[in-house]
């Protein structure tokens, strides 16, 4: 069987053609999504897999997108930083001449501002794509496929936006044993985590396109992965949503933090000195509280727990949330995640000691660690 051809804009996605190449398959046509809280239940009880279908978009009322631009001017110079310092790290560390393979749909906006970089710090045109992995099922198998067919795999680099717990991180090196060649060392804008040893900053701060949904990454939906619409010789799948084209944020966000460049080339060169003498190990910091939160609430289940502020908005945007929690001072960054827990009805909890400046907690109804209103584990039925 031939292998597929990337999608491209502006027939899929509302990036431009050259900007990324998606090696996923349109499902635009497809009815897939369902109420967040009918989703949710399916997930919890087993019944289903989260990427079997799609949450509802979420529609942001105009004081929720009034923080986004407002959260964009002020930290678009500190993301530049972080663009130019990760991007400047894989071509010093990983290849001269890179492959950037974006993992869907967070990843695809950092690489899409990572490719902007190299051209004009470095005056690189470089391949940029973007793959599905999906949690418990591993990566695309047959992207992989097509990128090894056009590429060397010793230059794909796989790009994300920023690490959690790094569930994800552990996904790619166990899904590319199979896979020979390929280097499964995820580069990110932020790692807070400590999950990676290629990335911008470990500071847990807002990145906006975690604010957004597919408004701010191409019109994308987040990738769908079931038997009944992706055979075996197929990409996986995802939507795109052309008739949010009045919302779209996309080319703004990335065009914002463009603009920024200039202002921050000098802070980029010291940034990648000190980094290419610092000790950037992993520590898994973020992996160890995870596990702590959820013994100490009662939910004995990690994967419902989402650490820093890109997870604890996704909850709160695609999932049942049941509490945050938030460092206490965290400040403005987590102005937009107040609005959201407001908005649901969720309570916010100021602690102390969060190596994150905030953390998502999935409601656990459904779990065996099912918790009583004090947050403690009650007996199961």
């Amino acid at each position: 069987m031939p292998l597929p051809e990337p999608l491209r804009g502006p027939a899929f996605s509302s990036y431009a053609p050259d900007e990324v190449g998606w090696l996923l398959q349109d499902l635009s046509s497809v009815s897939l999504e369902a109420p967040t809280e009918e989703r949710e239940e399916a997930i919890q009880a087993g019944g289903a897999h989260y990427a079997e279908s799609l949450p509802v978009e979420y529609q942001p009322s105009e004081q929720y997108q009034a923080l986004f631009h407002s959260a964009l001017a002020t930290s678009a110079a500190r993301i530049a930083r972080a663009v130019g310092t990760v991007t400047e790290t894989v071509l010093a560390e990983r290849s001269p001449r890179p492959v950037l393979v974006s993992l869907a749909r967070a990843g695809t906006p950092v690489g899409v501002l990572m490719r902007r970089w190299a051209q004009y710090a470095d005056g690189l045109d470089l391949p940029h794509y973007a793959v599905s992995i999906v949690r418990g099922r591993g990566i695309d198998t047959t992207a992989l496929r097509w990128l090894a067919a056009h590429h060397d795999p010793a230059d794909v680099v796989f790009v994300d936006g920023w690490t959690g717990k790094g569930a994800i991180t552990r996904e790619l090196a166990e899904a590319l044993r199979n896979f020979p060649g390929f280097d499964p060392r995820i580069a990110v804008l932020a790692d807070p985590g400590g999950c990676v040893e290629t990335y911008g900053t470990r500071d847990d701060f807002l990145i906006p396109s975690a604010c957004l949904n597919s408004t701010v990454s191409g019109l994308i939906s987040r990738t769908v992965l079931r038997d009944d619409l992706v055979g075996p010789d197929d990409f996986h799948g995802a939507k795109f949503y052309r008739e949010l084209a009045g919302a779209d944020l996309s080319r703004t966000f990335v065009d914002t933090v463009v603009a920024r460049f200039d202002e921050v080339a000098e802070q980029v060169a010291s940034d990648v000195k000190e980094l290419a003498a610092a000790d950037r190990t992993p520590t898994w910091a973020g992996w160890a509280a995870v596990e702590r939160i959820s013994e100490a609430y009662g939910i004995h289940d990690i994967n419902l727990v989402k650490p820093g502020v890109g997870e604890t908005t996704r909850v709160l945007l695609r999932r049942v949330p049941w509490k945050i929690l938030a460092r206490r001072g965290a400040g403005t960054d987590l102005d937009h995640v107040r609005l959201l827990a407001e908005q649901r009805g969720v309570p916010v909890e100021e602690v102390d000691e969060l190596p994150y400046s905030c953390v998502g907690l999935i409601h656990p109804r459904y779990t065996r660690g099912a918790t009583g209103a004090d947050g403690k584990a009650v007996t199961a039925l």
